[in-house]
This record gives C-alpha cells, sequence and structure tokens, in this order.
C-alpha cells in the first residue's frame, strides 16, 4: 500500500506553513534592514559593515513582534521570550555582519553580499526560534 499523502494537519505541513510565516516575518524585517543599511550608506556615508549591522537590530525588533504573535503564537512571556530571541538574534548578527565583510572585503556590492548574508541566516535562525525560543 502506498503511503498517505500529507493531509493539511500533517507535522510537515504544520512546519512548512509556519516555517512561510517566518519568511514573511523575515521579509518584513529583512525590509527594515535594508531600509536602514541603505539610508546610511548614501545619506550618511556610513560603513556598510556598521549600516548592516544597524539594520539587523532594527531588522531583529521587526521580527520579534511578529515571530512571537504571528509565527509561532508564542504564549511565552516576552521576559523569557525577548531574551532568549535576543541570543539568537545576536548570533545572527554575528553572522551577517561576518558574511557581509568577507563579500565585501572579497569585491562584492554591499547590496548583493547583504543578500547572501540574509539567507545565511535565515534557516539557523528558524530551527532556532522553533527550538528554544517560543
Amino acid at each position: 500500500m502506498a503511503p498517505a499523502a500529507h493531509s493539511l494537519g500533517s507535522p510537515q505541513s504544520s512546519m512548512r506553513s509556519q516555517f512561510l510565516r517566518y519568511a514573511v516575518a523575515g521579509a518584513a524585517g529583512t525590509a527594515c534592514q535594508f531600509l536602514v543599511l541603505v539610508a546610511l550608506v548614501r545619506a550618511q556615508g556610513t560603513n556598510p559593515v556598521l549600516a548592516s549591522t544597524a539594520g539587523a537590530v532594527a531588522g531583529a525588533l521587526v521580527n520579534y513582534m511578529l515571530n512571537h504573535r504571528f509565527t509561532f503564537a508564542s504564549r511565552r512571556g516576552h521576559a523569557l521570550a525577548l531574551p532568549r530571541f535576543a541570543a539568537v538574534a545576536t548570533m545572527g548578527v554575528i553572522v551577517n555582519a561576518l558574511v557581509i565583510a568577507l563579500l565585501v572585503f572579497a569585491g562584492a556590492h554591499y547590496i548583493a553580499a547583504q543578500t547572501a548574508a540574509t539567507f545565511a541566516v535565515l534557516g539557523a535562525g528558524y530551527f532556532a526560534n522553533r527550538a528554544w525560543t517560543f
């Protein structure tokens, strides 16, 4: 007998749906990050690594609020969830800064470097937040 197709309520379907919500929340945070990055680089001549890091912090705040309610519908209080999210986000900011620094140093345009850094952080952040934060 062939294995049954995944139902809408299956764990795999639920995780896919949750990951899609995480990606939507991440897109909002990433849009915030890119806006801060470009504004600081173009308007103030800020170093792209510093501007990206400032953008990542702003984006992380947007991500926390959306992920707490929209993605994970967390019942964990902010006193517990926020410090955990901050720890995961801090690791993401560090990875982001390292990736963008390496790519800009190698000659990549800062927007291309930021795009690569964003994808480098996405999956690990989802699993860490799913398992530990929310």
